[in-house]
């Protein structure tokens, strides 16, 4: 790389299940920006698979609030949105002291990007690179303690295990609950949660046999059929979380018999934004240094199964594409 031009490897969805790594040349920084050289990036299994699958709505941003998904979901495409890299290039504008820092950014895959200081936040330095690839992971995971508010000595269930469903367990396992259960079938994911504080462990189809009269139930599996779970489980006046974003695939729900009589609260959770109940103390910021200090106590990186250079993208999403069960937390590395 020159001092003043960078080439980056980047990250392309060109059609469902068919992916591109584009070679592009990125000019020096403007007065007011970086230059990043990114260590890792975390997937997500969740709304990046839908990207993959071609399973997101295409009249919607792929996000609301993030600069760098502003695009809707139309190929050809990029996606991600956790980076940590290292400052190589400081513009003109800005504090030489930039430069070497490590920082966070909300960044679809890429070797290298160009940016403002706004879409960075500082690294802290007791947080290694591999850990802080999943802040956005665990503020969906606070996010989601917020909505549901579990309240001392209730019965709480949490469904699906997936990075953020095993985030949220380790968050949840802090409250004093009368119990906390899972519903899980992978043996890999189960014993995940256990270790993460988990009372008990449910596979799926056990489940309506084994629970009922959950006082707050969970939904982060990304599968709509696990919504007749949540209300078979729940009891009187029950609050049913949902944290999983479905995309364009159907969400059934029986809500006829019980579930209607029992008052059920539904109440879907996005991390986005704040809850308009909490906005007048809460902001972003301060949900991120909530972020930053479970990710200190949590220590989310032995969640990773899998670290692989960006050139074997290709197999990485076909793995999780099939649901591969080794795959828990997937990092790409770039190669200096």
């Amino acid at each position: 790389m020159s001092a003043g031009i960078a080439t980056a490897t980047q990250l392309w969805f060109k059609a469902p299940k068919q992916i591109e790594l584009r070679t592009v040349k990125l000019s020096a920084p403007a007065a007011d920006q970086l230059l990043i050289r990114t260590l890792y990036s975390a997937i997500s299994a969740g709304t990046e698979l839908l990207a993959y699958r071609g399973q997101l709505p295409a009249d919607m941003a792929l996000d609301s609030t993030l600069e760098s998904l502003q695009q809707h979901a139309e190929y050809p495409m990029q996606y991600g949105y956790a980076c940590v890299g290292e400052v190589v290039q400081v513009g003109s504008g800005l504090a030489a002291e930039w430069k070497g820092r490590q920082v966070f950014s909300f960044q679809p895959h890429a070797s290298h990007f160009l940016t403002d200081i706004q879409n960075l936040q500082l690294v802290p330095d007791d947080i290694p690179a591999r850990a802080a690839v999943f802040l956005p992971n665990t503020e969906t995971a606070v996010n989601l303690v917020h909505d549901g508010a579990p309240m001392m000595g209730e019965r709480v269930v949490v469904l699906g295990q997936g990075v953020v469903g095993l985030l949220l367990t380790a968050l949840l396992a802090r409250h004093p609950l009368a119990e906390l259960v899972v519903v899980e079938g992978r043996p890999e994911r189960q014993a995940l949660a256990k270790q993460l504080g988990a009372h008990r462990v449910v596979h799926p189809d056990e489940a309506d046999s084994q629970m009922s009269d959950a006082d707050l139930i969970y939904e982060v599996s990304g599968q709509p059929a696990a919504l007749d779970t949540a209300v078979a489980v729940s009891g009187y006046h029950s609050r049913i979380v949902i944290g999983s974003w479905y995309g364009n695939k159907p969400a059934s729900i029986k809500l006829g018999g019980a579930a209607h009589r029992n008052r059920l609260q539904l109440i879907t959770s996005q991390v986005s934004t704040v809850a308009p109940e909490l906005s007048g103390r809460w902001n972003k910021r301060r949900r991120f240094d909530l972020a930053w200090q479970m990710i200190r106590e949590c220590e989310p990186q032995r969640l990773i199964s899998h670290i692989k250079p960006i050139k074997d993208a290709g197999s990485v999403y076909q793995e999780l594409d099939v649901e591969k069960l080794s795959v828990v937390q997937a990092l790409f590395e770039y190669p200096d």
